[in-house]
């Protein structure tokens, strides 16, 4: 592969910026922080897993509901790169506040972190959006897989800093409790996050777009109602779409949920951010091997091969009894998540319109965000039902199944793009 441009490498650096927060605040230390205050104020373990479940339902069905509005209307010029900022400005102001709620205050922790959703998901509907601006499409298999990849890799540095003030106050080494040292990373992420979305602000620009026109917001919805039926006229992209929905949930349920069910299952706090620590530095290869798989056997094979390792993950979760076990699971995790997320991105990214790339982008994240949705509630409501998060995570597999199923009817996206559906 030829070098990467000036433009190639600040887009890659972006997901350097928010592998930050989606560590640290969706995956790791928030999950950990927010158990440990719900605990105090007198939430059972179970219960508090289901309303983070909730919580993260509430803030993705909000963006779900905006991003292809607001995609649409980004597709004039010069207003990608402002919806972009705006979003990624609330969600790193948003993730500092955390630090400065009361430790007793466990709902309205939960409610800034609704809005910290809202932010980095809000900024990754333009950001995903880019990917057209800044490769072609033979490089866009790597050139995303490159972006998870070294996301996951720069993602590391702020969380091992976090790990370090949290575990060295257990252990009153520092002058500060470990609930402090949990602000200060919540503080070390936006801190991370805005350092690194510096080149992507200076150096990205929007290449393909629409003219503005008068009345843009009202052309929008009209223009919003139009790709959803140019969106059935293309094959390929339906099918996926309809896979992508089924798929996407469980592996977002299962990131977003693990350290809240390995708390469940009495892992200790410093062995699960040890364990996220090396989920991580495995996820970082994995993820640039399956973009140059995909290269040599081609993208959905290896979706296949992502999906599959995830229903094994699912099957796995609902026979753990120790903590070997999730060790095994999160290594098993670490191997496809990134991979499945960037050949997802890439895989899409070769069939949409390049001058309509938001609006359908917003509505490949909406499919997203939608089935966020379901996923979270689903396992936090059988969670509940039965009192046993083990059973929460195996009900996730139907959704790899029927996410594989649809997959397999999804044609060559190079050679059937635009076949219209009968």
């Amino acid at each position: 592969m030829k070098k990467y441009s000036k433009e190639e490498r600040s887009w890659v650096l972006y997901d350097v910026a928010n592998s930050a927060y989606a560590l640290i605040i969706s995956a790791a230390v928030f999950p950990i922080f927010y158990k440990s205050v719900a605990a105090s104020a007198g939430v059972s373990n179970d219960d508090s897993t289901a309303y983070l479940g909730y919580t993260i339902g509430i803030a993705t069905f909000i963006l779900a509901m905006l991003s292809p509005i607001l995609g649409t209307i980004a597709d004039y010029r010069g207003l990608k790169k402002k919806f972009f900022s705006f979003f990624f400005i609330l969600g790193t102001l948003s993730t500092a506040a955390l630090a400065f709620i009361p430790s007793d205050q466990w709902i309205l922790l939960l409610a800034c972190y609704t809005i910290t959703a809202i932010g980095f998901s809000g900024a990754n509907v333009f950001y995903d959006a880019f990917l057209v601006d800044v490769s072609s499409e033979e490089r866009m298999n790597e050139v995303s897989a490159r972006g998870f990849g070294f996301g996951y890799i720069g993602g590391t540095i702020p969380f091992v800093v976090s790990i370090a003030l949290i575990l060295l106050a257990q252990k009153e080494m520092l002058p500060f409790s470990d609930a402090i040292a949990s602000k200060i990373s919540f503080v070390i992420t936006a801190v991370w996050w805005g350092l690194f979305t510096i080149p992507m602000l200076k150096n990205v620009y929007q290449k393909y777009y629409i003219e503005r026109e008068p009345n843009p917001i009202g052309k929008s919805f009209k223009r919003l109602s139009q790709t959803f039926s140019d969106i059935r006229k293309y094959r390929t992209l339906f099918l996926f779409l309809i896979a992508y929905f089924f798929y996407i949930d469980g592996v977002g349920t299962i990131i977003k949920m693990s350290t809240a069910y390995g708390t469940d299952l009495g892992i200790k706090s410093e062995s699960l951010l040890i364990i996220l620590f090396l989920t991580q530095i495995i996820a970082a290869p994995f993820t640039i091997l399956f973009g140059k798989l995909a290269k040599k056997y081609s993208e959905k094979k290896m979706l296949y091969v992502g999906i599959i390792i995830y229903i094994i993950v699912c099957v796995y979760a609902f026979f753990i009894k120790s903590v070997l076990d999730f060790w095994i699971l999160a290594m098993l995790v670490g191997t496809s998540q990134g991979g499945i997320q960037a050949l997802s991105r890439s895989y899409y990214a070769q069939m949409v319109p390049k001058e309509k790339s938001n609006e359908f982008f917003g509505f490949y994240n909406i499919i997203g965000k939608f089935a966020a949705v379901m996923g979270p509630v689903l396992m936090g409501i059988t969670t509940q039902i039965t009192g046993n998060s083990s059973y929460g995570v195996f009900s996730l597999v139907i959704l790899f199944i029927i996410g594989i199923f649809i997959l397999v009817r999804v044609p060559n996206p190079k050679e059937d793009a635009t076949v219209e559906i009968n």
